[in-house]
């Protein structure tokens, strides 16, 4: 089956008015890709960037949403707020999020029943600690993770959502799996999810992130099962995140 490659930058904390023009600017320069190409802002800029790849086939993806549908929620955004703006894609379960931030696997599977409910994609992403890998629990560790949200939302839903493979111990680390461990992690996850709904398994995109830069992407996208990457760092340079783009085909 021939999944659609997609490329999608966390730009994380990181950006101004200014350097956003800069970014998307050159962004805007890039050839036409089979790939779907993704960019994801923090929420102040999320109607900017939306503005400004209006003309173009960028897709705009948010990095959190909260799980509760509107009220007395000081400092959140809802689903339905990110869809005002245009957002086809929200981030859920990033490890930064688990980890900085407490989220639980059981507040992520609300998190993405949230975006379902309203017609959003989740691009959910899931990982292990190097403690978790070298004690040998990768995939026990993501097969807890895509439980957790099967539990909620059902195996079915997963033909509306995207998986981002991230292990926690290449993020901004400058360590990367190898093309190999990612796509042996890819391909476990998929048999995972075929234990529940074989055809789901195959329409799944799993994307690959952490460390991705273009010295290292195409060797990744080679690989059977990885249908793209999350890319963090490197989204921040409009070059090397389209250097990164051309290598997905």
């Amino acid at each position: 089956m021939i999944r659609q490659k997609i490329v999608a930058g966390n730009w994380k904390m990181n950006g101004s008015k200014e350097s956003i023009v800069s970014l998307i600017n050159g962004l805007l320069e890039m050839e036409g890709s089979n790939s779907e190409v993704v960019v994801a802002p923090s929420f102040p800029y999320l109607s900017q960037v939306n503005d400004l790849i209006s003309d173009s086939s960028i897709v705009l993806a948010a990095q959190n949403v909260s799980q509760e549908v509107k009220g007395a929620y000081t400092g959140e955004v809802s689903a339905s707020m990110l869809g005002d703006f245009g957002v086809k894609y929200v981030l859920l379960g990033h490890s930064e999020r688990r980890s900085l931030y407490g989220e639980t696997n059981e507040l992520v599977a609300s998190k993405v029943k949230a975006i379902l409910d309203s017609g959003l994609t989740p691009m959910l992403c899931i990982g292990e600690t190097l403690a978790e890998r070298e004690s040998g629990k990768t995939l026990e560790v993501c097969e807890q993770q895509l439980q957790a949200v099967i539990d909620v939302v059902g195996i079915v839903s997963f033909e509306q959502m995207v998986i981002a493979y991230e292990p926690v111990w290449a993020i901004g680390t400058g360590l990367s799996a190898s093309a190999e461990q990612a796509q042996e992690v890819h391909s476990s996850i998929r048999a995972f999810l075929a234990k529940s709904s074989e055809s789901v398994s195959q329409k799944v995109q799993i994307l690959y992130g952490g460390s991705v830069k273009a010295s290292t992407s195409s060797a990744l996208f080679q690989m059977p099962d990885v249908d793209g990457a999350l890319v963090g760092g490197a989204s921040l340079d409009a070059k090397e995140f389209i250097a990164i783009v051309k290598t997905a085909g």
